[in-house]
């Protein structure tokens, strides 16, 4: 398995490392450490150019602490530079050149400490990758996982969302982790319902059965542990749920994503602003 994960020298950037070198010894991966330094643009200002040298060389030096870092937990990773308008758009590029099976990065710091909070980069990225984005949760270099030991797919509830239930099982499969599906119902936009709680308990069976066709669909799948977490809200549901260290999150991109591309729906943020565990965001189909 090939990792990039786009560096900063900042918390939420250490945030990123330390989701990749718990990815790199769970999948016995290599990492490719990317900063990306804004490119200057010329404006005949004489500094302008030297400006752009000062940040690239800084950029080097930052971006070897990183691997050194890595280096440290035995993960093999290289480090590389570029420059560009876009941080997204360059982690994108550097991605699909060298074949990374993952993006990973830190999110935004100006969330609750252990939450997933979607800044500039991680929002661009969760509307246009091509691969799947791992995301750290705020203060994840404080405490983070040696290796993961599950992993859980949220399996949608509706006809037509996808399923990245595939996808988990390729990657439990690939370190021999434990593999869970996850369902999540609430009861909103049932308060006119004649009867709340019979709407609700069908919702309840039909996630339940949700769950036995979707493992049903894949060949050659394990024992699959399944689990309906309802509640009032979404929210709701989701604090019922207990997440232990070395859990691992993926979840499904939108029903209206285009093919192969991410793009984070309203019930997937919400999945991500309730949960503190990593989380991988797989592209459509």
């Amino acid at each position: 398995m090939h990792l990039t994960v786009g560096y900063l020298a900042t918390p939420t950037g250490d945030d990123g490392v330390a989701l990749a070198s718990a990815l790199a010894r769970t999948f016995d991966a290599t990492v490719d450490v990317v900063l990306v330094v804004r490119e200057e643009l010329p404006d005949g200002h004489p500094g302008r150019a030297e400006y752009q040298q000062w940040l690239i060389e800084h950029g080097e030096q930052w971006a070897g602490k990183a691997v050194a870092a890595l280096a440290a937990d035995g993960v093999h990773a290289t480090a590389t530079v570029t420059v560009g308008e876009s941080f997204a758009q360059k982690l994108i590029e550097f991605a699909e050149q060298h074949d990374s099976d993952l993006i990973v990065v830190g999110g935004a710091r100006d969330g609750f400490f252990g939450r997933h909070t979607i800044g500039p980069v991680t929002g661009a990225l969760l509307h246009t990758s091509p691969i799947p984005v791992a995301l750290a949760p705020r203060g994840y270099a404080e405490d983070p996982d040696e290796s993961f030991d599950a992993v859980t797919a949220a399996v949608p509830t509706r006809p037509g969302e996808d399923n990245p239930l595939p996808f988990a099982l390729t990657l439990a499969s690939a370190a021999q982790l434990e593999i869970r599906m996850l369902s999540l119902v609430s009861a909103e936009n049932l308060a006119e319902a004649a009867d709340a709680k019979e709407v609700r308990d069908a919702q309840v069976a039909a996630a339940e059965k949700n769950l036995i066709e979707a493992a049903r669909a894949v060949p050659d799948s394990p024992d699959i542990e399944s689990l309906v977490a309802s509640g009032m809200t979404l929210e709701s549901a989701l604090k019922k749920l207990k997440w232990e260290d070395g859990d691992l999150l993926v979840v499904g991109s939108a029903r209206f994503a285009a093919p192969r591309r991410i793009f984070l729906g309203s019930t997937a943020a919400r999945i991500l602003a309730g949960v503190d565990v990593p989380v991988i965001v797989v592209p459509r189909a």
